[in-house]
């Protein structure tokens, strides 16, 4: 007979594969339930290098640890991050955000070979054994902040979908209500089915229903209030309960500090949040850059902000990191944008130079603004950079090209390593990824959560000259900025574990 154990048959290499796959979708199906209550119970977030694991399928869960072997260059074992999990839920930590992966690679790194449990308990330190606690920055037990989506468009919609699936046990962002123009008599039933369909970023994950009698929008428990109005000075939230609340303005109709403060005007609000490239003096506030500029020395917080522009996001982080490193003289920054609703279909009047012509068979030569906002979260970089924009006729993911002069010469190798290194190991590793494929293009990076998304196969340099391809979905990835922005100006960001 045969000995099993030394049998490599096609049919028993085929048997054992099966196997191994149904065990590890064993593993991941018993995550599940532990990264669930995590969730529900201690507002814990879970991810594997910036993959979120909430919500997620057992065959999400796997990709992810495969996803692992990018970094690590091994895949991430999960008979190695189950245990860490349990251990995670067994300190029973307050709200906290911990990547699996690196907790895992750091008890590796430590030896091995403590008490997971205890070890566990002392990296997470003065979270550890806090179920309940809020983590937000000023230690106030209040149950969330209140947000107000004002305009419902493309970031809009995504911003109410981000913020209701971080909604977890309602102590951080709460989603109250969105305010918009009335477009007919079935303007709610057409809102809703935006909000649960959507050509370029699929589905709603979850169940959204209506409520017509109270104008009311529920979508996976989160009952938000649809309220009509042309003028942002005439509506009342406390009437509809909500106080204190953070207004994000989207519709890009007011831009300067003397349009926005109108939403200040309304009882119920108490600061004001521009989805576009502020004007005048409004701080543009780039996450992971410069939310110190949310506070005002000795005079409390700035009521009225600007998020700045996707492309802005998408930029400063890596300008930034290379600054830091090499040091900029100057630069060109030229953006491929996809078109949007500020251009038009087919060939028609348009106010703007060119964006009269059809966005859907044109590449159209354009400004951006982009170059000149950078020095807003950059001073050190203001009159270095100089900056252009081509529509192209792709309905989502845009691509930064930044030609650099350093002040000092590298090699492709050198900067993608130092990148690299950057997106995994620095403080800006929520804002800056980095790829190296020979076959990506732009629908791979669709509902990518990261600011820019450096491509290290395009990477050019010549002495002291470089030149760095950015990729970044300027909806999503912008959306996921705005979203920290406003954890930082709600001070309702959680601790990060490990530590970076």
């Amino acid at each position: 007979m045969t000995d099993p154990s030394t049998d490599q048959s096609p049919a028993r290499l085929a048997e054992e594969h099966h196997e191994e796959w149904s065990e590890r979708q064993a593993l991941a199906e018993a995550m599940i339930p532990v990264i669930g209550r995590l969730y529900r119970q201690n507002n814990v977030v879970t991810s594997i290098y910036g993959r979120r694991l909430i919500n997620e399928s057992a065959i999400h869960l796997i990709k992810a640890h495969r996803f692992a072997r990018r970094i690590d260059e091994v895949e991430l074992d999960l008979h190695d991050t189950l245990p860490v999990l349990q251990a995670l839920a067994a300190v029973d930590p307050g709200a906290a955000s911990v990547d699996l992966a690196r907790l895992t690679r750091k008890y590796k790194q430590d030896g091995g070979d403590a008490d997971l449990t205890e070890w566990v308990r002392a990296e997470l330190g003065e979270v550890a054994g806090r179920k309940g606690a809020t983590g937000r920055a000023d230690g106030d037990g209040r149950r969330g902040t209140d947000v107000v989506l004002y305009g419902f468009g493309r970031i809009g919609r995504l911003l109410a979908r981000i913020l209701i699936a971080h909604t977890g046990r309602g102590d951080g962002l709460n989603l109250r209500a969105i305010v918009v123009r009335k477009g007919g008599d079935n303007d709610l039933m057409k809102r809703a089915s935006l909000l649960r369909r959507d050509s370029v970023h699929g589905s709603f994950q979850g169940t959204i229903t209506v409520d017509e009698d109270a104008n009311t929008i529920l979508a996976n428990g989160t009952r938000i209030q649809v309220i009509y109005s042309d003028d942002p000075t005439t509506v009342d939230y406390t009437a509809y309960g909500i106080e204190d609340a953070i207004v994000v303005d989207n519709t890009g109709r007011w831009r300067d500090r003397a349009g926005l403060s109108q939403h200040l005007q309304c009882p119920g609000v108490s600061r004001v949040l521009l989805t576009a490239p502020g004007k005048g003096d409004l701080p543009n506030i780039v996450a992971g850059i410069n939310e110190h500029l949310i506070s005002r020395d000795g005079a409390g917080d700035e009521t009225i902000l600007s998020a700045a522009s996707c492309t802005t996001n998408a930029i400063v982080p890596v300008l930034k990191a290379v600054n830091d490193e090499y040091g900029i003289v100057g630069g060109h920054v030229e953006t491929v944008h996809s078109f949007t609703n500020d251009q038009n279909l087919i060939d028609n009047f348009h106010k703007g130079e060119r964006r009269g012509r059809s966005a859907a068979l044109n590449m159209v030569l354009t400004e951006t603004g982009a170059a000149k906002a950078v020095a807003k979260a950059l001073p050190e970089l203001e009159g270095k950079l100089t900056g252009n924009s081509i529509r192209v006729p792709t309905p989502n993911v845009s691509m930064a090209i930044l030609n650099l002069t350093l002040k000092r010469s590298t090699s492709p190798d050198e900067i993608n390593t130092f990148l690299r290194r950057t997106s995994l190991h620095s403080a800006l590793h929520k804002q800056l990824d980095y790829i190296d494929s020979p076959e990506v293009v732009s629908t791979d990076f669709v509902g990518s959560q990261y600011a820019g998304i450096v491509d290290g196969r395009a990477t050019i340099t010549a002495d002291d000259r470089v030149v760095l391809y950015v990729w970044y979905d300027n909806e999503f990835g912008y959306s996921c900025q705005v979203v920290r922005v406003l954890e930082s100006m709600a001070r309702v960001h959680p601790p990060a574990f490990p530590r970076v």
